[in-house]
């Protein structure tokens, strides 16, 4: 299982827990249904508010999640309170038989605010976090998927790291530099096949492009086999550090 599944399937069971909670307790006034109806309308709204989380969280720039989480967090949680709010208003008449007003709206809004900041800021936990490791291809393996991805004047070339440049990824390697437009996040997943580790938000590095490696304040500086310096971010310090890197 890649990352981001990885990732997705923890953000769908979480979620899906808290539904059962509340079609279990009748939360916000849905005790006046019957469990199955109940049921089903928590587990429609999860649905429908993953769904627009999932769309929400990739408009957002991805540094912003390990950057400025707050900032992300913020933004998502706008951004499907405003949907479902209506979606909630129209469920409530339908379901509860209740004529819409401005009071409804009134009662509705702050609780559906609340309910959205508090499911993102679930997801946000349950995110993965850490360094992304990647691992050397056995004997006979296929190599990593990356490497077919690298533009034609650097084919055949020795990968030494991967930068993220806003919407794209610049390649150094032992040919020289180029740019593909590209995530990292989803680079690391199609770098497995050869040994590196994310080292900070914006870099993976192969782990034998490592020519030195400087140490002061508490952080870490990586000096490549082609003079390029990779900061290393304290999210990532423990981890390469336990695993030899420095």
């Amino acid at each position: 299982m890649n990352p981001r599944t990885a990732t997705w399937t923890r953000i769908l069971v979480a979620t899906a827990v808290v539904a059962l909670i509340m079609a279990i307790s009748g939360g916000f006034g849905s005790g006046i249904l019957s469990i199955a109806p109940r049921a089903i309308y928590w587990f429609g709204l999860c649905a429908v508010g993953i769904a627009i989380g999932n769309l929400s969280a990739r408009l957002i720039p991805q540094r912003w999640f390990e950057s400025r989480p707050w900032l992300a967090w913020c933004l998502i949680t706008a951004c499907v309170a405003a949907p479902m709010t209506g979606v909630v208003l129209l469920t409530t008449t339908l379901l509860f038989h209740r004529k819409f007003s401005l009071a409804m709206v009134a009662d509705v809004t702050p609780s559906v605010l609340v309910t959205t900041a508090g499911l993102t800021a679930l997801a946000f936990l349950v995110r993965r976090h850490g360094p992304v490791e990647t691992h050397a291809a056995p004997a006979g393996a296929a190599p990593a998927k990356f490497l077919a991805r690298l533009p034609d004047k650097l084919a055949g070339a020795d990968l030494w790291a991967v930068e993220a440049q806003d919407h794209y990824l610049r390649l150094h390697t032992s040919k020289g530099r180029d740019l593909i437009l590209m995530r990292l996040s989803d680079a690391v997943v199609e770098l497995e096949g050869l040994e590196g580790a994310r080292t900070h938000r914006s870099w993976w590095v192969a782990r034998g492009a490592v020519a030195s490696v400087e140490r002061g304040d508490g952080r870490a500086t990586l000096t490549l086999i082609d003079g390029a310096e990779v900061p290393v971010s304290r999210a990532f310090a423990k981890t390469l550090r336990e695993a030899g890197w420095f």
